[in-house]
Formats: structure tokens, sequence, C-alpha cells
């Protein structure tokens, strides 16, 4: 995944802290915009897998920190629900012109109410999405049970959320009560995706029920069981992304059969510790260390992964190829293979590198009705595939920088 960071001004010339996230190529069919909870900032871990997954499905996602959170520019004590829409709104006019309208918007938690009202106030939306979102902002208000007095005596206090604390004003709430989302979501005209955990203790499931009720036709309910508000476990905000990336998909038109414009075979990208975003021909990939690895997260494949994978599937389609031409009876067939690096006979007791040798052990189960002439000869025709006279033959690797 390609990250470019921007910085870019809202309607009150206040700078906003944002990333750009696109697909491999660099080439999105797509953009969309994710909308934060108020106590998190855009570089929550659970953001940025939602994020990978839509670019993964050719979406690029531009995510930012509201005014005076993370780090924008403002005070987040002068802020409120509206400033909050209007942030939003003016990053969409950002994208429409430097990049492409939004035709996504994704929210969590106050972000997802705020997503809702804002998308009648971008044409180019065509899907919605929220994660753990209030029907109602003034909802929010319980989570500031304990310092209402304080707020209403005084105009302002600072208040603990999330491990964090934050300067709330009076106005704020004066703000959350005004709003009717009710109103906002009946006439919405949107798809409408809506994702919450039945577990979820900050903003009740029952909310989920209220904005599906409220909301006209297409919607969706998804529920995110066992996770919690944030999404703190990283299968359920994996889980979110691909679900939200396939909704998606029915109401945005993605690019179909659209090779890379390079003379290259496969592009691999990578910023952020090992991971990598691969596209090859038309298929998106990933690709990772293991969490063993310093900086792996094992969000996909190792090279060597890959490298067994390429060699076990070109030789399943070699002996399917070669049975087929052949018209056996070859119903199934598993290649199982593994890599690992060891010492050469001749170099016992040697701890350099240049005394391993990698071996490749692949293991063949052919299923069919098939004598064992057949299956001999199937186990010869696999030394033959492609890939593994690639491996066993001489490989030149010719490498230079090409930056424009």
């Amino acid at each position: 995944m390609k990250t470019i960071r921007l910085q870019l001004e809202n309607r009150e010339g206040l700078k906003l802290s944002a990333r750009l996230e696109m697909p491999a190529d660099g080439r999105p069919s797509a953009y969309a915009i994710f909308a934060h909870c108020f106590t998190c900032n855009k570089n929550l871990k659970a953001i940025s897998n939602i994020s990978r997954a839509l670019t993964t499905h050719d979406i690029a996602v531009l995510r930012f920190d509201f005014t005076g959170l993370g780090q924008s520019e403002g005070d987040f004590a002068d802020s409120n629900f509206t400033s909050n829409v209007n942030d939003l709104v003016d990053v969409a006019r950002y994208l429409e012109t430097h990049y492409r309208a939004p035709a996504l918007l994704v929210g969590h938690s106050l972000g997802g109410a705020a997503v809702l009202l804002a998308a009648g106030q971008i044409p180019s939306v065509k899907a919605v999405a929220t994660i753990g979102a209030p029907a109602d902002p003034h909802h929010v208000t319980h989570l500031l049970s304990e310092d209402l007095d304080t707020i209403k005596k005084h105009g302002k206090a600072v208040v603990t959320l999330a491990g964090r604390s934050f300067t709330i004003k009076d106005q704020f709430l004066h703000d959350l009560e005004e709003r009717n989302m009710q109103e906002h979501i009946k006439g919405l005209k949107r798809a409408l995706l809506i994702m919450h955990s039945p577990q979820d203790t900050t903003v009740g499931v029952d909310n989920a029920a209220d904005i599906y009720t409220s909301a006209m036709h297409p919607k969706s309910f998804i529920s995110l069981d066992g996770a919690d508000h944030l999404l703190s476990k990283e299968a359920d905000s994996l889980y979110a992304g691909s679900t939200i990336a396939t909704f998606a998909s029915r109401y945005i038109e993605l690019k179909e059969d659209d090779p890379l414009e390079t003379s290259y075979q496969t592009v691999a990208r990578n910023n952020e510790d090992f991971l990598c975003e691969v596209k090859t021909g038309n298929h998106f990939l990933v690709a990772d260390e293991p969490k063993h690895v310093d900086g792996g997260q094992d969000l996909g494949p190792s090279p060597y992964d890959f490298l067994t994978s390429a060699l076990a599937t070109c030789t399943a389609m070699t002996l399917r190829m070669y049975a087929r031409h052949k018209k056996w009876d070859l119903t199934e067939v598993e290649v199982h293979v593994t890599h690992e690096k060891r010492h050469a006979d001749d170099c016992q007791g040697e701890n350099e590198p240049s005394g391993t040798i990698d071996h490749l052990d692949r293991d063949l189960v052919i299923e069919g009705n098939l004598d064992e002439k057949q299956r001999e000869r199937l186990l010869q025709i696999a030394d033959k595939c492609p890939v593994h006279r690639t491996l066993e033959g001489q490989v030149v690797i010719n490498t230079r920088v090409v930056n424009p």
C-alpha cells in the first residue's frame, strides 16, 4: 500500500493532518474517507487494518485527524460535532480537487454519526458504512455523565475518555442536542452498511437497531460479535475492512481486467514495517513477515511462502495439464512444499551462510483411478514443471534504480 502524507486546509484555515493510502499500482478505482471517533486518531491500528482491506480491493482511503486531534491544527475544545462534519465535507472537496471525489464514507463511533450527516452534503458519495456508531450524537453525553454538572456550571471541564484528557465546552453539548439524526438518516439516499458489536459497552448495539429502522433501503446490518468498541483484536478490524470492501463493490464501479501500465509483471510497495502490497497482473496480494520477526505482523505470506506457493501451484497445474492430455483419471492432486536451509555435508561445523544449501521438499498426494506406472510418470512430470526448471536452472537477476 502506498501512503501519501498530506496537510489540507479546512474552511477555518486550519491544517488537517491526513494520510492517503493507495492501492499497490497507485491507480484506484474509487476513493473513500475514513472518519474516526473523537477519542482516536488516524493512526489507530484498527483504522489502518480497515484501510488496508479497502486498498486491496482497489479503493484509496483518506484518513485524517479532526480539528484539534492528533497532528491537526486547532483546539479540540473549540470544536464540536458540526465542525467535525464540516471537516469531512472539506476533506471531500480536497479529494475532488486534487484526486477524485469520494464514493464511500466510513465512520467509526462518533465519526459514524458524522458520515451519516456529511453524506448528504457530498453528492459523489454512493455508499456509507458505520462501525459502532451512535444513532444520535447526543448519546455520547452519557460518557461525560460525571462531568456534565461541571461543564454546565463552569462552561467547560477536562474529561478523561479512553485514557486521554480532553477539554469539553458547553457549546459541544449544545451542538449535540440540536441534531435530529433520524431525519438525516431517513433522507440519506445512499447504500448503508451498519456494523456493530453486541458486546459494545461504549455505544450499545441498540443504536444500530435505531439507525437501521430509520434508514431506507438499501441497508444492511453486520454483527461484529465478540468485538469491543475500538476493534482492538486485529481479526475484528480485518474482518470489518474486508466486509466493507465487499459491500462497497456492489455500489462502486471497480476496475476489471485492468493490467498495470508497465513492462513489469509484478509491483510490490512497502512503507510500513515489512508489509508489502503486491499487484501481479490483475490480482492484489499482501506479503509480510511472521510475528517472530521484529516488525512482522503476519498479515500475509512471507517471500519464501510465495516461493513455495509458486512451486506447489505450478506442479499441480503441470500434473493436471499432463493428465488431461493423456486422458488419465486424475481426480485431485495436492502438492505440499516446505523450504529450509540445511548445512552442506562438507561444511559441518561452519556457521557461515555459504555453508548452507536451500532445500525444497515436495510431497505429492495423487487421487484418481491410476495404476502404479501412471503415478510414477506423474512423479517424473513434476520435475518438468516450469517453476521447478527455473529454480534448478541458472537465473540472472538484473537490478537498477528507476526513480523518475
